[in-house]
């Protein structure tokens, strides 16, 4: 099929290959002359506009867009509203947070234009490996785009889940889980890495629990290729960022009352490593010297076990 690509970083660019290589035509736009420049090299068609995309691609259009969720993905859609005619399809392929797409559905439905959120996830990797899809929209609007979804997608790594706004629930979803495997397997290594009785060779560890063990995964594989010497994993800052999903997860858990403890305590265990001084546990340090006469580290290294005297 031929369809349009706007938003050509690590996942779009990776995105628009593999449909190129599956046979598909793709035209392809972003702001970036050199990603652009990288897409025709593989065999895309780049326009240097939106009004140019419409123009390249014959009714009914199917354009799918990968960037930033929030107000980069609302422009573009807006943008697009003013240029696509009734009959043709978006398909925002970003994080999007599953109540705007909800909503964007919605919109859309006046002038016409079909809308699918699609949860994608595979990474850098999904290029050889494929990605796993997670679409929601109309049944007609997913068939239109199946030939698309089939060839990102590994055998068995596509499912229709249900009406607007699905796809990107069950991605969000997808990804607070992320966070509580991703914390689990960080603690079980820092937990050996403090070991006084065992000098543990991390990645051998690594690399044998990926065979045969429970706990095997594709995040352990990835745990194995970091922990190697090659790596550079020492320079490594444990500064962790969140990109939203995980809180929106623990957000519509509150919505909903259902208890997530090991999801929530991830999400706030990145959020910790952000601190290079936390203030709680200053508060935490000082209790302890005024109750206790517990001693203080002070700047400089400095210890203090002194307290303020009983208030009477």
């Amino acid at each position: 099929m031929k369809l349009a690509m706007i938003g050509l970083g690590r996942m779009g660019g990776n995105m628009t290959q593999r449909l190129l290589k599956h046979g598909h035509e793709v035209v392809v736009y972003d702001l970036n002359d050199d990603a652009r420049a990288t897409a025709v090299g593989h065999g895309a068609t780049a326009v240097a506009s939106l009004d140019e995309l419409r123009d390249a691609l014959a009714p009914p259009r199917a354009v799918w867009i990968m960037v930033p969720s929030g107000s980069p993905t609302t422009a573009t859609i807006d943008h697009l509203v003013q240029v696509l005619d009734a009959g043709d399809l978006i398909v925002d392929g970003g994080n999007s947070n599953f109540r705007s797409s909800m909503a964007n559905a919605d919109r859309l439905r006046e002038p016409g234009i079909g809308f699918i959120d699609a949860g994608v996830s595979g990474g850098v990797w999904g290029l050889a490996e494929g990605y796993c899809l997670m679409v929601g929209g109309a049944e007609r609007d997913v068939e239109i785009m199946r030939p698309a979804f089939e060839s990102l997608a590994p055998e068995n790594g596509f499912a229709h889940v249900g009406p607007s706004g699905a796809g990107h629930f069950v991605k969000m979803v997808h990804n607070g889980i992320e966070y509580g495997m991703m914390q689990a397997f960080a603690e079980g290594f820092e937990l050996m890495h403090a070991s006084k009785d065992f000098e543990l060779d991390l990645h051998q560890v690594a690399e044998v629990w990926r065979y045969g063990s429970v706990v095997r995964s594709w995040l352990l594989d990835l745990t194995e290729r970091a922990l190697a010497d090659e790596t550079g994993f020492e320079q490594i800052r444990g500064y962790v960022e969140d990109s939203g999903e995980g809180r929106w997860t623990v957000e519509e858990a509150i919505n909903t009352a259902v208890p997530l403890p090991v999801i929530t305590a991830s999400l706030f265990a990145r959020f910790t490593s952000r601190q290079d001084e936390s203030f709680a546990a200053k508060i935490t340090a000082a209790l302890r010297n005024q109750f206790g006469g517990h001693a203080v580290r002070l700047e400089g290294g400095q210890t203090s076990a002194t307290s303020s005297a009983p208030r009477t």
